[in-house]
């Protein structure tokens, strides 16, 4: 397996799992795998239907997918953690080959980062799917119209099999990191496309540029220090425009989307976290939960 160790910004990390499929003549894959195929493929189909309901609920449904953390999907890129998985990941048959921009991460925090993404996560991934689990017999009566699928019970189904998939995936990358049985790798190439990214400012100019060298790569390095002043601000590293040039750099298409997801949703939250962080947004915080304090006193004398 490959993974590719994306730092978002000078704070959060995207990963995300490549597997090699490995196809034995006259072999079936999977069931899951042959679901999940069938369920893409018609969801393709729908989508570019002209107009309809199946037109409307894949546009409704791309927006709610959006919106997915980005640490969900890249936890589901991983295989789940089978017994059968783990046994032969402690028979040595799964390694991972982590790939990293060297200039933008230490290789000593690699390791540590992977832990903390692998194990964050997991009560929330758990108490989530078994409460998606537990709404499924209450949306089986929405199934009125016979010709329309019963949408709120399919999407209590993805979201409990989402979440599943992130907790064993995450169990998976935890137990391969105990075993140390990750094998980190400085790319130079993503050094490369990180300094671009944050050199210039679309996609095209960093495509047609000259290749960042070891001088422009520093000098990127540099910056991002400057503007983080010793990690208090917390600073953008990717850009959008990167998922395209790392997807073709290590012809993985699925990483051009899984990137601009993931910097989409980091920029809205650094966004969101500057507006709280406000004089005026504190201030109206703290004459709010005065005026709390004083309405609960007040009915305590009551």
């Amino acid at each position: 397996m490959r993974l590719f160790f994306l730092p978002i910004s000078t704070r959060r990390t995207l990963i995300y799992c490549e597997r090699i499929q490995e196809s034995i003549a006259g072999k079936k894959p999977p069931i899951t795998d042959r679901v999940t195929n069938f369920a893409a493929d018609t969801w393709a189909k729908w989508e570019k239907a002209e107009k309809g309901w199946q037109k409307q609920l894949t546009e409704y449904g791309n927006r709610m997918l959006k919106r997915i953390p980005y640490e969900e999907w890249g936890l589901k890129s991983f295989p789940p953690a089978t017994q059968k998985r783990l046994k032969e990941v402690d028979e040595g048959k799964h390694r991972l080959d982590c790939l990293y921009p060297g200039a933008f991460v230490k290789s000593s925090m690699v390791s540590e980062i992977l832990r903390t993404l692998a194990t964050e996560r997991q009560t929330l991934h758990s108490r989530r799917m078994w409460t998606c689990i537990a709404w499924m017999p209450v949306t089986i009566p929405f199934q009125i119209v016979p010709v329309i699928p019963n949408i709120p019970f399919y999407y209590a189904v993805y979201r409990a099999w989402s979440h599943y998939r992130a907790l064993y995936g995450g169990k998976l990358l935890q137990h391969i990191v105990e075993k140390n049985l990750v094998q980190a790798t400085d790319s130079k190439t993503m050094d490369q496309i990180y300094a671009a990214g944050l050199i210039n400012s679309s996609r095209q100019e960093p495509r047609e540029a000259a290749t960042p060298t070891e001088a422009d790569i520093e000098k990127a390095v540099g910056e991002v220090v400057q503007r983080a002043q010793g990690g208090k601000e917390e600073v953008m590293l990717l850009q959008r425009l990167n998922g395209k040039l790392i997807a073709e750099a290590f012809k993985h298409p699925e990483l051009e989307v899984e990137i601009e997801r993931a910097v989409e949703q980091v920029e809205d939250a650094i966004r969101k976290a500057k507006e709280e962080s406000k004089p005026e947004v504190q201030e109206s915080k703290e004459v709010f939960e005065k005026s709390r304090t004083a309405e609960k006193i007040e009915d305590v004398r009551r």
